[in-house]
């Protein structure tokens, strides 16, 4: 049996930023997603994981490449609309500005409630506020919360409430872009504690966005490291924090602070020089599930 849920091949993607200039925002990219694993993409701001994100989800048409789903060409219009309830109803995201993303006129139980109202599904639990209910409980709230606005919320709350609508859907594959970045530490651990548990409940396959590396080594079963739009290094997490290969990688992971004061003043920084990176290289497997980018030999 297949286990490969998502895979991603040379995917592109440029914005047109003016006339004659296009940023090549992510630039031909390559990784697959296996059933049930949870994998992180990190890397500094402006690489290309949100990007990424959005084209696996079809909020962008990537420029070029191929995305496959569950067997299904997603870039394809033709395949698309063929399989459009499934890819609405399998795939959900966690947007990382909850503020933005819930409708601030809506009740919580109607947000909860709204994907299964658009796709006309029959709430498993009997009524729609009675599914709220229960999807609200899984992420640890209480019914209380049900005729409350998202401007009656703390910001875990609403990220709770974000992460409950896109769980009542039952989802094969859940993104979640940076979902705990505009949070507080303390509750950032708590959003973070209750992803694990629930990917363990559901068993859902997880592509976690983040720039924070002490998560991804907490939450992720594999990581990939992002670059100026390329994907640099992609290995399970203990092997990628153990043996980093690329510079770049090495560089990053260095850069994590030492909770040890003497350790932190005496440790050492990996130097990186982004002009000199090398954007023509490929993956290269250097060990069984560890690829890095490196120049294609002649």
């Amino acid at each position: 049996m297949n286990d490969i849920l998502l895979d991603v091949q040379n995917l592109t993607h440029c914005f047109r930023l003016g006339r004659r200039t296009v940023l090549r925002a992510v630039d031909n990219v390559s990784f697959q997603l296996h059933r049930g694993e949870i994998f992180g993409l990190v890397g500094e701001s402006g690489s290309g994981k949100s990007t990424i994100a959005k084209c696996v989800m079809s909020l962008l048409h990537p420029t070029a490449g191929k995305i496959r789903y569950l067997g299904v060409n997603i870039c394809d219009p033709g395949q698309f609309r063929a399989h459009k309830e499934l890819l609405q109803t399998s795939r959900q995201m966690i947007f990382q500005d909850s503020t933005s993303s819930l409708n601030p006129r809506m009740t919580v139980a109607d947000i909860i409630s709204e994907p299964m109202a658009i796709h006309r599904i029959r709430p498993p639990r009997g009524t729609r506020r009675d599914e709220a209910a229960f999807q609200l409980r899984c992420v640890g709230m209480d019914a209380a919360y049900l005729d409350k606005h998202p401007g009656e919320l703390s910001g875990g709350q609403r990220q709770r409430v974000a992460i409950a609508r896109a769980l009542c859907m039952g989802p094969d594959l859940l993104a979640a872009d940076e979902p705990v970045a505009s949070l507080d530490v303390s509750i950032q651990a708590q959003i973070i504690n209750l992803f694990k548990h629930l990917q363990a409940e559901h068993g859902f396959t997880f592509l976690f966005i983040a720039h924070d590396l002490a998560v991804v080594r907490y939450l992720c079963d594999r990581a990939g490291v992002m670059f100026q739009g390329k994907l640099v290094e992609t290995a399970p997490t203990a092997e990628l924090f153990r043996n980093p290969l690329h510079p770049y990688t090495k560089a990053l992971l260095s850069a994590i602070p030492i909770p040890d004061p003497r350790r932190e003043r005496a440790r050492v920084l990996e130097s990186f020089d982004p002009d000199r990176f090398d954007r023509e290289g490929i993956l290269t497997e250097a060990a069984p599930g560890h690829w890095v980018l490196r120049k294609e030999e002649p």
